[in-house]
């Protein structure tokens, strides 16, 4: 008779625990859900703002290299007539 009550025992108690409802699930991930939604709006705005700061600064470095171009050629000019005022100079 023992053999079959503690079978039976067990298998009472495990099928007493119960299973998770659709309720407590829901109940469970909602707030879940909605930090998620959250904090995917917040990574998108963050995207937006630096791929907008991104492009202001390659706009910058942009502006900077030709106005950095600009100098070297006019350094250029000025070290061609540095030297043939030196050549002529020295040629007196």
């Amino acid at each position: 008779m023992r053999r079959v009550i503690v079978p039976l025992l067990a298998i009472l108690l495990f099928f007493s625990c119960g299973c998770a409802t659709k309720q407590y699930v829901k109940q469970q991930i909602d707030p879940l859900t909605e930090r998620v939604t959250n904090l995917e709006a917040e990574v998108s705005s963050i995207k937006s703002q630096t791929s907008s700061a991104a492009a202001e600064d390659a706009e910058r470095a942009k502006v900077a290299a030709d106005k950095a171009e600009a100098a070297l050629e006019k350094a250029e000019k000025a070290a061609k007539k540095s030297q043939k005022a030196f050549e002529l100079q020295q040629g007196k």
